[in-house]
């Protein structure tokens, strides 16, 4: 049989990125796609279906340092010399929903749904790894929110929280960048825990949808605070317990000055820092020792062989209706590049996903 060859469109990187990113930066090319794996292959020929736009992803979009292993890989760029294309272009990657299209893996089929690591493109070509695809059982649950809730943002606030905030009932809890697809799950299971939590958020509209959707104590407008110690010794007379740290900077500072002592700090991510060519310092590290302090990093990545264990915790909360989830959803492969830099300026409102084919309407109640 012939092979049939589709058009695909794709979101590529035009070159490596200093400072803030724009949309200039993201080109939308045009490439073919076979529709049949090769035969005895073990690849699988998806239809995205959602992609997920991540703040991590800034990182990528970075000239590689040799100085710095841990940093993300890079993205390959569509322009490597001046006025010279590569012949084949790469798209940028991220974690989407797909549907499966032709198979010669065993563990997928034609229609079965998943969520992982995809291309941002129409259609992606995948070897699907175990503990980074993950089939969709779930399908009576809104498919938009394996990008967030039941993907990738999901296991990572349940993994910082749980695993490695070990909370306890009536702790106080703060989180930064709360209103986010990370962030306002945070405050939802810390509040699930019996917690106090205030969170923080860059607008008016953010800090109301906390307090008035998302269940928050309290929460404040970062931008509207001459002094975040002052603001947070407000919200938190006698200390902070834990802290959900999304962004970093001052922020972090003066988280620091405001723990409690042995209070745990799960570092999540640093947005404020991310577009900087010169980090800001922090400068109130001392006080890690005097209060015992624990502070870690961690990627989601880590914890993802945990996921049916995170599921099964998280599905029956969904249906109960105890957790809800925010979503922003730009329409189109076309309106991806404005998606992922409007997060750098804090243009969403909860979860920045992107859709790019309508077929799940079908495929999900």
């Amino acid at each position: 049989m012939e092979t049939v060859v589709m058009s695909n469109k794709q979101v590529v990187l035009r070159d490596y990125v200093t400072g803030f990113p724009s949309e200039s930066d993201l080109l939308i090319t045009s490439t073919t796609v076979d529709r049949k794996v090769p035969a005895g292959s073990k690849t699988v020929l998806v239809k995205n279906l959602y992609l997920s736009c991540d703040p991590y992803m800034r990182n990528r979009m970075r000239k590689p340092d040799p100085s710095s292993p841990a940093t993300a890989q890079s993205f390959i760029p569509g322009k490597v010399k001046k006025n010279i294309y590569l012949l084949f272009l790469q798209p940028i990657s991220g974690f989407g929903v797909c549907k499966v299209m032709d198979s010669g893996h065993p563990d997928y089929k034609e229609g079965d749904l998943l969520w992982g690591a995809v291309g941002w493109e129409e259609y992606s070509v995948i070897t699907p790894i175990p503990n980074l695809h993950f089939k969709i059982h779930h399908t009576d649950l809104p498919l938009s929110h394996y990008t967030g809730l039941l993907g990738m943002p999901g296991m990572t606030a349940y993994a910082g929280f749980y695993e490695i905030c070990c909370p306890k009932k009536g702790e106080s809890v703060f989180v930064s960048a709360a209103s986010g697809a990370v962030g306002q799950l945070v405050g939802q299971f810390a509040k699930l825990m019996g917690c106090y939590v205030v969170g923080s958020a860059g607008t008016k509209e953010k800090v109301d949808l906390l307090k008035n959707k998302l269940g928050f104590d309290d929460a404040f407008n970062y931008k509207e605070e001459k002094d975040l110690n002052a603001a947070l010794k407000r919200c938190f007379p006698v200390g902070i317990d834990i802290y959900f740290e999304n962004v970093g900077g001052k922020m972090l500072d003066a988280v620091i000055l405001n723990m409690r002592p042995h209070g745990r700090i799960a570092a999540c991510g640093m947005i404020s820092q991310y577009n900087l060519q010169i980090p800001e310092g922090v400068y109130n590290l001392s006080l890690i020792t005097y209060k015992r302090i624990r502070i870690q990093g961690f990627n989601a990545i880590d914890y993802f062989h945990k996921y049916s264990e995170f599921s099964e915790f998280v599905v029956p909360y969904i249906r109960q209706g105890k957790i809800t989830y925010v979503e922003d959803v730009a329409d189109g492969l076309e309106s991806a590049p404005a998606a992922l830099v409007g997060l750098f300026h804090g243009k969403n409102v909860g979860k920045q996903l992107v859709v790019v084919s309508r077929d799940h309407e079908s495929c999900s109640v």
